[in-house]
């Protein structure tokens, strides 16, 4: 069907004519994805024929992608925190943002002997699975309302090396069984809670961009009426589960940092503040149980 420059031109058309932003780069990914083929081999080959079968799947691919379908779904890759994670429709895809929220907490968590996390809502499992991978005496639990999220987040914990730490929990919030005791015995405390639960207003879903609108799961979207909710739900639990100096961290939209600040501290948290993204915008809150 042609060779790799010609599909590589065709396939940056394809892109530049839907009006992908990355067009040139997003179509050498899904090159490179498609067969198999790094940089280096094909500066050094590039007149070389495709064989038909993978040439069509290239194309095919392009095409999914010029209407909008994120990067990130099509090849099943997303880059988090020096980790690859598997993602597809059931999660939300690693942003960078986020890996300033991982970075504070791991932070947080140095000094910490066995420390104990819990990621409420934790989708791919990107935050939890980092910071297990990067602190090696952690162990942690991911909760998730969506089991189809919870299926991924335990696929990327095997593909890391960290599923032995972590625990995986369908329940809607805190209200699942698992936290609410066993055998009369009170629930587990733990040493920090990070959550980057759903932010957006209902009514600002609909002007997202496509790749995320179309694509990105809406219960991981939707904060309800004006993105507070999940931050309110949680902080008022959150104190049942967290040990005495255990920290609360959330990742937040860039003009929430005031009203989850005061939920914190009408909550007794201590120490709260609000951090920056390398953007300088608003991005993480955090506070910490008196002890």
């Amino acid at each position: 069907m042609g060779t790799f420059r010609a599909l590589l031109q065709e396939g940056t058309e394809i892109l530049k004519k839907a009006g992908i932003g990355e067009a040139g780069l997003d179509a050498w990914l899904l090159l490179e994805y498609t067969s198999g083929k790094n940089r280096a081999w094909y500066y050094a080959h590039d007149c070389e024929e495709m064989e038909s079968e993978t040439a069509e799947k290239y194309l095919q691919l392009c095409r999914k992608r010029a209407e909008h379908v994120p990067l990130q779904h099509l090849t099943h890759r997303a880059f988090f925190m020096e980790y690859e994670f598997y993602v597809d429709e059931n999660v939300l895809i690693p942003r960078q943002d986020t890996e300033v929220l991982v970075e504070i907490a791991g932070n947080l968590l140095k000094t910490r002997e066995n420390p104990v996390i819990l990621d409420m809502c934790t989708g791919s499992g990107c935050i939890l699975i980092s910071l297990l991978a990067d602190k090696k005496d952690s162990f942690g639990v991911g909760v998730d309302v969506s089991s189809a999220a919870l299926s991924v987040a335990q696929r990327n914990a095997q593909a890391i090396g960290v599923s032995e730490r972590a625990h995986l929990i369908e329940s809607n919030l805190f209200s699942g069984e698992f936290f609410q005791g066993k055998d009369g015995n009170a629930p587990e405390k733990y040493d920090m809670l990070i959550s980057n639960p759903p932010y957006i207003p209902t009514e600002e879903i609909r002007g997202l961009m496509e790749e995320v609108r179309l694509h990105d799961p809406v219960l991981a979207l939707d904060g309800h009426r004006d993105g507070l909710y999940f931050y309110r739900m949680i902080t008022r639990d959150a104190g049942r589960y967290l040990k005495p100096g255990g920290w609360l961290l959330y990742e937040i939209g860039c003009e929430q940092g005031s009203d989850v600040s005061a939920f914190m501290k009408q909550a007794g948290f201590t120490s709260v503040e609000v951090r920056q993204d390398l953007a300088g915008l608003d991005r993480v809150v955090l506070g910490q149980m008196p002890e």
